[in-house]
């Protein structure tokens, strides 16, 4: 039996716990707070996501003993908001994830670094490239607990290790695929979110579909430009990894960062937005992080810039997509 420790009690890091725990992984799950984890083993499942998902208790140890969770398990994948990972692992020792395979379930950076939650890891915690992983692709947690067709790819500098953790999630609903590319999927992921809040600012300022699909064709060539700047190798951006992600977060109802944007759009300020939601949009934080990269890179950046002016200058929402639209064909 697999011992997976899945540290995050939001919806994604449920949704991974029951494709784990299904499979017949054993899962140590973190979560901070306590009365969840006694609500989860007393009622069998997360009171604040999804909670129409029952855990086999045979399969699933929650408790909020992080040490003991990460010292339990072979696997380790971090599934919080990337603005909690510092606070989070600052409660491990600096050798706790030695000797672990990380696997990185977080679509965003570390704020004030501007660094790859991977960076963050190498660079803090020791945890060498071949004992990281990426999760990526369209997957929102809402269609895997309805049990939706759904795929992942996996990041990673070796295919073997990450071909060992696909096998850990294929199941009869989620297709899981290895990949080599693990810094080009975590960027993308980062990007894509940014992209989100950009369609749904449009939604909210009542822009089409029409300009929508071209803000997203456009957005492929900004994610193309700045992956190139940063690092180029040569990619299949069409892939389900890259465009599959994107696309699912611009269009789809449960995808937070496009809600988020779109509350925007409509007239919220950020702060209201974000209470209203309760929920993380990883995109706020990784707009700030890209921007202040970009500012080495100099990479044309339109929709990322749109984006920064409106959600940290306060510049009125209709002004910057005025002046986006122009920018377009």
């Amino acid at each position: 039996m697999e011992k997976v420790a899945v540290l995050g009690g939001g919806s994604w890091a449920t949704a991974l716990v029951k494709i784990l725990s299904e499979n017949k992984s054993k899962v140590f799950w973190w979560m901070r707070n306590s009365n969840d984890v006694q609500h989860l083993v007393q009622y069998r499942h997360n009171p604040r996501y999804l909670s129409g998902v029952q855990f086999d208790l045979n399969y699933v140890k929650p408790t909020t003993q992080l040490a003991e969770v990460v010292a339990s398990a072979d696997w380790v994948v971090l599934a919080v908001p990337a603005a909690f990972v510092q606070s989070v692992l600052s409660e491990l020792p600096r050798g706790a994830l030695k000797n672990k395979v990380v696997v990185s379930a977080i679509k965003g950076m570390i704020p004030q670094e501007n660094i790859l939650i991977t960076d963050y890891l190498e660079r803090y915690f020791q945890v060498a490239n071949s004992h990281q992983l990426v999760i990526a692709g369209p997957c929102h947690a809402e269609e895997v607990a309805l049990e939706k067709q759904s795929y992942l790819t996996i990041g990673s500098h070796d295919l073997a290790v990450a071909e060992h953790f696909c096998e850990l999630l294929r199941n009869r609903y989620v297709k899981a695929s290895p990949l080599d590319d693990l810094d080009g999927i975590e960027y993308c992921a980062v990007m894509k979110n940014i992209i989100a809040l950009a369609c749904g600012i449009a939604r909210g300022l009542n822009f089409g579909d029409n300009f929508q699909a071209v803000l997203v064709s456009n957005a492929m060539f900004e994610i193309e430009r700045f992956l190139d700047a940063i690092m180029p190798i040569h990619r299949a951006l069409s892939g389900s990894a890259y465009l599959g992600d994107l696309l699912v977060t611009a269009y789809s109802q449960f995808s937070r960062n496009r809600t988020f944007g779109n509350m925007i759009g409509r007239g919220y300020t950020v702060k209201s937005a974000q209470f209203e939601m309760n929920m993380v949009a990883e995109g706020y934080y990784a707009v700030q992080s890209i921007y202040e990269l970009n500012k080495k890179l100099k990479v044309e950046m339109p929709i990322t810039n749109a984006v920064y002016q409106i959600l940290y200058e306060r510049i009125s929402p209709i002004v910057e997509f005025e002046i986006l639209k122009e920018k377009f064909n």
